[in-house]
């Protein structure tokens, strides 16, 4: 009997411990990310004041590529209007990205969007994306989406070209609540 509790205590010790670092691991991943690697992972637009504080640097011209990509899971089409654009940096820039499910039944999607350089990251900003938000799609549906951006003119003089890459992958859950109670978006407690 004693030895089953000792078992038992040491179980949840290591369940407990198991549970502890797994909640650990968010912080700590972001600050790994964005303060070792530089990557920026703030899902947000930026502050209308760092918009309305920019300035145009019309001496350099920096190349946006726009990558766009589709998890398998997800039947949808999904591709930027241009491939890439010519911008500079503290000027305003909107690009579209259009996306069709051509799947039976409507879909929520949400997009990952990463930077590349790595060290560009803290340099792009968004200020309507619709990567801020669930997507969703009826079935057939076609849709243009916008993304307005600046590149900082801090951006470091050696990087002459960004890209800016999005990954669509399908929301089960939202789906799921979607087509049970008609609304991506759980209801208010």
């Amino acid at each position: 009997m004693n030895r089953n509790l000792g078992v038992l205590k040491v179980g949840a010790i290591v369940c407990a411990c198991a549970f502890l670092f797994g909640f650990a691991m968010v912080p700590v991943y972001r600050i790994v990310c964005e303060h070792v690697l530089g990557i920026k992972l703030a899902q947000g637009a930026v502050d209308q004041s760092a918009v309305a504080g920019m300035v145009e640097d019309d001496s350099r011209t920096i190349t946006v590529q726009f990558v766009s990509n589709v998890n398998s899971k997800l039947p949808w089409a999904f591709a930027p209007e241009a491939t890439r654009i010519d911008v500079h940096p503290g000027k305003l820039t909107e690009a579209w990205f259009d996306a069709t499910n051509h799947g039976g039944e409507a879909i929520v999607g949400n997009a990952v969007p990463s930077i590349a350089p790595s060290n560009a990251s803290p340099y792009f900003n968004k200020t309507e994306c619709f990567c801020f938000t669930e997507q969703v799609l009826k079935a057939g549906e076609s849709r243009r989406m916008p993304v307005r951006f600046f590149v900082d003119p801090r951006l470091p003089k050696d990087v002459r070209e960004l890209t800016l890459s999005y990954t669509f992958y399908a929301n089960d859950v939202a789906t799921r609540r979607l087509s049970e109670t008609g609304s991506p978006v759980p209801p208010a407690s």
